[in-house]
């Protein structure tokens, strides 16, 4: 064995003994004020002193795999924590009465059969689905269009790409509440400056309905365009140059060049588009908290007219203070969630194969 590798060797044994030495005294310190100021460096330390001897060891045998399981180990672990197991105990806590802390019987399928005795619940599905094709629809011509702009050779395209880009960036609550603030005093300003009559879009459900697709749209439609830009970049300029000479026009180009060679883009466009419509939460609390009366729906009258599947289950968990029935409306959400991507994921590689 070569001075080198001995050195190296050497080297790793005394960071791991060295980083495991900071890990018990970090263990063993006590949880006083002067002990605690120590026990975080030690602990940080003293991890980073071990991998630092795993990474150097010369001759251990599956150093790649088990370094790759080192520098994965948090990202695996945390994804864990914070989906896997609340999924698991989610699951559990539905076919009881959980209160948010604790349990003190199992109540077997009685909160799924109350969820859907509430036509509140019922409604809310409804009008999820209908906000989710109307969004899924919207947003991706929407933002296609905006793509075919900012590919064109129009002068001034970063600036373009960067304004249809910033309201993605601006936060969903904060967007509600700007919005909210432009429907009741700019929009009833010209509503009173063209008919006389003062109207606001967020005092019916139907327009209020529509107010919340509007902002939808503009928020997460430059997200989308991002994804179609660097779908159409892809699309190889020898093929445009070709047909060019062949004497097709642009909507020829586009409808029988481009669009067919950007379908894996457009699938995961809509699949993006649909998970995001179906989770809407913020813009749905902030702009309309889910109100609008709904008259004579399964002999009930509404006042949830614009209150969206993932507001529902929130307020019914938060506000009403009924964990373990918001927990089983969660996991029927999680279910069509799942089925419906599944199921357009695979429709959309169908399309890819037939393009």
């Amino acid at each position: 064995m070569s001075d080198f590798s001995m050195g190296r060797k050497l080297a790793s044994f005394i960071c791991l003994i060295g980083g495991a030495a900071l890990l018990i005294i970090a263990l063993v310190l006590d949880a006083t004020k002067s002990g605690n100021v120590f026990r975080g460096a030690f602990l940080v330390i003293g991890i980073i002193t071990m991998l630092i001897g795993l990474f150097i060891f010369p001759t251990l045998k599956y150093h790649r795999a088990l370094m790759n399981f080192v520098f994965l180990f948090p990202l695996l672990f945390a994804f864990l924590v914070t989906v896997i197991i609340p999924l698991v105990l989610g699951i559990r806590y539905s076919f009881t009465n959980w209160d948010g802390i604790r349990f003190t019987k199992s109540v077997g399928l009685d909160n799924y059969i109350k969820m859907f005795q509430q036509p509140s619940f019922i409604w809310s599905i409804l009008i999820t689905f209908l906000f989710v094709v109307v969004n899924m629809i919207m947003v991706n011509v929407v933002a296609f269009l905006l793509a075919l702009l900012c590919t064109s050779k129009i002068k001034g395209l970063g600036f373009f790409r960067a304004s249809y880009f910033l309201p993605n960036l601006i936060g969903g609550i904060v967007l509600g509440y700007i919005w909210q603030f432009i429907f009741a005093n700019v929009v009833t300003k010209l509503t009173t400056a063209i008919s006389g009559n003062r109207y606001s879009m967020l005092a019916e459900t139907k327009t209020a309905f529509i107010a919340i697709i509007i902002v939808y749209v503009w928020q997460y439609a430059g997200y989308i365009m991002l994804i179609y830009i660097t779908g159409l970049n892809t699309v190889p300029g020898d093929v445009l140059e070709a047909a060019a000479i062949d004497g097709t026009t642009p909507t020829q180009t586009l409808f029988q060049i481009k669009i067919p060679m950007i379908a894996p883009t457009i699938t995961i466009c809509t699949f993006l588009t649909l998970t995001s419509a179906f989770k809407q939460f913020d813009v749905n609390l902030a702009l309309t908290n889910g109100t609008g009366s709904v008259a004579d729906f399964m002999d009930s009258y509404l006042t949830n007219g614009t209150e969206m599947l993932a507001l529902n289950i929130y307020n019914t968990a938060v506000i009403k203070d009924n964990y373990a029935l918001g927990e089983a409306k969660a996991v029927l959400f999680f279910i069509i969630l799942a089925c419906v991507s599944i199921l357009q994921v695979r429709i959309s590689n169908k399309k890819e194969v037939e393009l």
